[in-house]
């Protein structure tokens, strides 16, 4: 039996693993800052936005 696909397999579910936990970090970060209408302030948080379809291209002039 090989070991490759099971390495590779590992590396996937890690990865994935991993980009949940940042997203859910983003999430938590943007809640309790009540940042929404304001910049991103990181990665996670960017993320985040990304994945939830929270995020603006051309910025945001609010009336």
């Amino acid at each position: 039996m090989s070991w490759l696909p099971l390495i590779v397999a590992g590396l996937l579910g890690v990865s994935l693993l991993v980009g949940y936990v940042t997203v859910l970090v983003g999430i938590r970060r943007q809640d309790r800052a009540m940042t929404l209408r304001r910049e991103v302030t990181g990665v996670s948080a960017s993320l985040a936005r990304r994945v939830t379809g929270c995020h603006v291209r051309d910025g945001v002039q609010w009336t």
